[in-house]
């Protein structure tokens, strides 16, 4: 790699060479298709499995592979990714620091002496972003034992075969932040930063999707929220369980713009910031002021970087992630893309730890088994938690026609909120399903108390095929909000009343 000259502003440095698999030869490892390691030229280090990224499918496909492979990554922060840094692990850490608020407001109904108003200090931060460091040496640990060779080094792609590993200083961003707005980036602090502040972030307006679970745990921990939106909340999911969503989340705190934009953000001279937005429909411009603002509007794949050009790799000329076939390959057939950088995947830990796991027994011949896209669960966790797997209703009816598709509803009251005298006014449950008997069920929506713990569960038979005659045989567990779904007896077409009465 003498000959390759580093790419502007960047060091290279030589890594590996990547070889393509063979269709036949000696090999090493049982099953194995790939050829013995062979001494590689001057500087060189040779592998037949490279993966670039130290993200939740990276890491999988790492350590499932059962024979020695190389793993590169480049980050400032630790191993795990998004998810682990600042993903799904500090965020629900942060939503559960909010529902514990909400217990001791409770409390004093359940006899407990429990003082009017017990603030929150911002001190669980810390220990927050302890555990998460924990999980990163875990998984040096892990790939350590699994004899996985790591190097803590930005990848770069010389050619189709080869990879080499690039020093780059300065921060690396992942968060998209906006373009076209006057002091956005001055200003501004992204979904990645809220959980690494050292003090609290005070009044704030975190601005889009992924807002609406910052702006639920900011309000629970008793911040005055802001949310602006300019078109819909949780866009791709089911509007009627979003709408839900948000009316729970306004009746308890927070605050929403709606088809709102915002055009500037400034200082004062008092130090706070000052938020100016147009109103879309009127033309309107208003202001206001807050202490942080937070953009919360997506993610960005970190394509461009790695010169994916140099291999032949094709992406999307919009997203700009990698196209990949049902197979995960790219358009180089030994160059793979797994995770939230492949284009038209869930941006999802567990589909892309399971992809990884796949894709390493494929590639070693253990397996011939493709990953599979179609009734993934997840969870939103907003205050009260909207869990689904499968279709919403929009899809089901824009699939099947509106006369092919039963929906089974319910309004229902957890027991933990009557004593407490909690509102359950939008605690709702609804079964999409096939009219035609067995009556499939082709998704499911669940929104209360531990959703994720509800569709986790459900999932399975979803994901077996389940029907909803077979739902109805299925015993529930009593008393819990998860047998409500058992219970489901009305229909939407029937225009009922599907408030849940009695126990």
């Amino acid at each position: 790699m003498d000959s390759v000259p580093p790419f502007p502003g960047q060091s290279c440095l030589p890594l590996a060479m990547v070889r393509q698999p063979p269709g036949s030869g000696p090999q090493t490892w049982p099953g194995s298709p790939f050829s013995p390691l062979t001494p590689s030229p001057a500087g060189r280090q040779g592998y037949d499995l490279l993966v670039i990224g130290g993200g939740s499918g990276g890491l999988a496909c790492a350590k499932e592979g059962t024979y020695p492979v190389s793993h590169h990554c480049g980050t400032r922060w630790g191993l795990g990714g998004t998810c682990v840094n600042v993903g799904c692990i500090p965020k629900k850490l942060m939503h559960q620091a909010a529902l514990l608020g909400g217990m001791i407001r409770d409390a004093p109904h359940y006899g407990w002496e429990v003082p009017p108003l017990v603030p929150h200090d911002w001190k669980m931060a810390e220990a927050v972003q302890n555990h998460v460091k924990s999980l990163n040496w875990g998984h040096r640990v892990q790939l350590q034992d699994r004899k996985v060779k790591y190097f803590n080094i930005k990848a770069s792609f010389v050619n189709e075969h080869m990879v080499c590993g690039v020093t780059k200083d300065g921060k690396e961003v992942r968060a998209r932040w906006p373009e076209g707005i006057e002091g956005a980036l001055e200003y501004g602090i992204t979904s990645d930063d809220i959980f690494w502040l050292k003090e609290s972030p005070g009044k704030t307006p975190p601005l889009a999707d992924v807002a609406l679970e910052c702006a639920g745990f900011l309000t629970g921990l008793g911040l005055d929220a802001t949310v602006m939106v300019r078109s819909i909340p949780l866009r791709g999911f089911d509007q009627q369980m979003s709408s839900l969503v948000t009316e729970y989340m306004a009746s308890h705190g927070t605050r929403f713009l709606r088809g709102c934009t915002p055009s500037r953000v400034g200082r004062l001279p008092d130090g706070q910031l000052q938020v100016t937005w147009e109103d879309l429909a009127s033309g309107k411009k208003d202001v206001g002021t807050f202490d942080t603002v937070l953009w919360a509007i997506g993610r960005v794949p970190e394509t461009r970087s790695l010169h994916l050009e140099n291999a032949g790799v094709n992406t999307h000329p919009n997203s700009q992630k990698i196209l990949v076939d049902a197979g995960e390959a790219t358009s180089v057939p030994h160059i793979y893309a797994i995770g939230d950088v492949a284009e038209g995947r869930p941006e999802l830990t567990p589909p892309a730890v399971m992809a990884g796991k796949l894709l390493a027994r494929r590639l070693c011949g253990q397996s011939s088994d493709l990953m599979d896209y179609d009734n993934v669960p997840t969870t939103v966790f907003t205050p009260l938690e909207y869990g689904c797997v499968g279709l919403s209703e929009e899809e089901a009816v824009a699939r099947h026609g509106e006369e092919h598709v039963e929906v089974y509803h319910a309004y229902y009251k957890p027991l933990e909120f009557t004593v407490a005298e909690r509102d359950a006014s939008q605690c709702y449950i609804k079964m999409v399903c096939l009219r035609e008997p067995p009556q499939l069920v082709l998704g499911l929506h669940f929104l209360g108390p531990n959703a994720g713990e509800v569709t986790q569960g459900f999932a399975l038979g979803i994901k077996c095929g389940a029907s909803y005659a077979q739902v109805m045989r299925t015993l529930g567990i009593h008393p819990t909000c998860a047998e409500e779904v058992a219970k489901l007896r009305i229909t939407k077409r029937s225009g009922l009343d599907p408030t849940v009465t009695g126990c």
